[in-house]
């Protein structure tokens, strides 16, 4: 199977790829962790969107790139997630060294996550490191990292 890495602006976005994300987002992150939250939150229009896809059209895994100042003083990476159907095999992984490299490639300077707190040791992995108090958000435990390039 072929896939493929797609990164795109809201406005480069088909309706149909749009959809897509948002009905993928709302599966994992409202339905299967069972949070009720508003999804849609005004950053996705100011967001660079990056997806993986096979060449069935299935997306495999995907997040949002926001630029400095949206949700925190640095850029930052959210909304990260691999589809049920296409976990156990390093996606997140990939996922996060590709979003890395975006920005990296857009100048950016630092990242800041606000990472569910049972992810911590696998962003740190990276070389994220803990820079709040965990705290609920979403009745989930979170904790924001930050990664200096």
């Amino acid at each position: 199977m072929t896939a493929i890495w797609k990164l795109k602006k809201f406005n480069q976005l088909t309706t149909d790829e749009m959809y897509q994300l948002l009905s993928l987002r709302t599966a994992v992150f409202v339905v299967e962790q069972n949070c009720p939250y508003q999804e849609l939150d005004g950053k996705d229009q100011v967001a660079q969107h990056l997806w993986l896809e096979n060449d069935k059209g299935e997306l495999m895994a995907l997040c949002r790139l926001l630029p400095q100042g949206i949700s925190f003083n640095e850029a930052s990476i959210g909304r990260v997630l691999v589809n049920p159907e296409f976990r156990g095999q390093n996606l997140g992984r990939g996922l996060i060294d590709k979003a890395l490299e975006v920005l990296k490639e857009n100048g950016e300077a630092a990242v800041t996550i606000e990472a569910q707190y049972y992810l911590r040791d696998f962003y740190a992995s990276f070389g994220f490191v803990e820079n709040s108090e965990p705290f609920y958000e979403d009745d989930i435990k979170h904790v924001n990292m930050i990664l200096n390039f």
